[in-house]
């Protein structure tokens, strides 16, 4: 069974390691196809594992995200019209993520959106689930054009929303939303109770990191500070970010509406994680010593 890594990225350059994006033109759909990302062996486990309606691992890329993004989110009341994009990833609020637009529909997309406001609805696809219902903002905050008519960008996360029906399916999809919230605090101790939360969490990442790095045979170097002064919900999104290699479970805790929740499922899920490091890291030891 693979072990979980988290995994330092340098942060996405307009120039190297730019996912490509190309809907095959078998199926005319708009499920994309990200390169030069490879197939992480851990990733195959945590499909066993949910078949065994288990999660023993996981690995978890500490990608590059944001410590700002919108806070001032709109009313959950406001019903709006977006460019939908359908990608078999998961996008979080406050986190950066690198594209390279292929496809002459999303091209068109493209040429639209750096005309106007620049932002799109990035929504989790696979050919197993289909379609979600939840996604989240993409706001383009670089772009390359190239003299193919190719596009390189780089989106940050903003709001979530949950998809109320399409509205136009050419040249590429429109679909009409709502935003997403988490749920107010429900008492005077939930804001103490959730920074206990994001504590345990960030406690139980650090950890992660630590047995990784000695597993993989690096330094063990002592992991600074990863909530950069994050608030809780924040910090939750940018948890689940890291679980690269879960697209599902990125995706149910992209939907869940409360902070509290999000956090508690994330922090059962590094536990889990620490323990089959524990595990592997004894086993290592026995090995090496003998």
């Amino acid at each position: 069974m693979a072990f979980a890594q988290l995994i330092s990225s340098p942060p996405p350059s307009l120039s190297h390691n730019k996912p490509s994006i190309s809907a095959p033109a078998s199926t005319g759909s708009a499920f994309s196809s990200l390169c030069p990302r490879h197939p992480s062996p851990v990733a195959g486990e945590l499909q066993r594992g949910r078949r065994r309606r288990r999660s023993d691992s996981l690995q978890c890329c500490a990608s590059s995200f944001s410590e700002k993004h919108h806070t001032d989110s709109p009313s959950s009341d406001d019903v709006v019209e977006l460019p939908l994009f359908p990608l078999p990833m998961v996008l979080f609020p406050g986190a950066i993520l690198p594209l390279q637009i292929i496809d002459f529909r999303y091209r068109m997309m493209m040429h639209t959106l750096l005309q106007t406001d620049l932002r799109f609805a990035v929504i989790y696809k696979d050919s197993v689930y289909g379609t979600a219902e939840v996604g989240c903002v993409g706001e383009i905050v670089k772009h390359e054009r190239l003299v193919d008519d190719r596009f390189y960008i780089i989106c940050k996360g903003q709001e979530r929303f949950r998809v109320n029906r399409i509205v136009r399916t050419k040249p590429y999809l429109v679909a009409q939303v709502t935003w997403l919230e988490d749920r107010p605090f429900g008492d005077v101790g939930s804001g103490n109770d959730l920074e206990t939360l994001a504590s345990d969490v960030e406690t139980y990442m650090k950890n992660v990191i630590r047995l990784s790095n000695r597993l993989s045979g690096k330094p063990e170097k002592v992991v600074q500070d990863l909530r950069r002064n994050l608030f809780p919900t924040p910090f939750s999104f940018f948890v689940g970010s890291t679980f690269e290699g879960a697209t599902r479970e990125q995706q149910a805790l992209l939907e869940l509406e409360d902070t509290a929740t999000r956090l508690k499922r994330e922090k059962e899920t590094l536990k889990n994680t620490l323990n089959y490091l524990s595990a592997a890291t004894a086993v290592k030891d026995v090995f090496s010593s003998s």
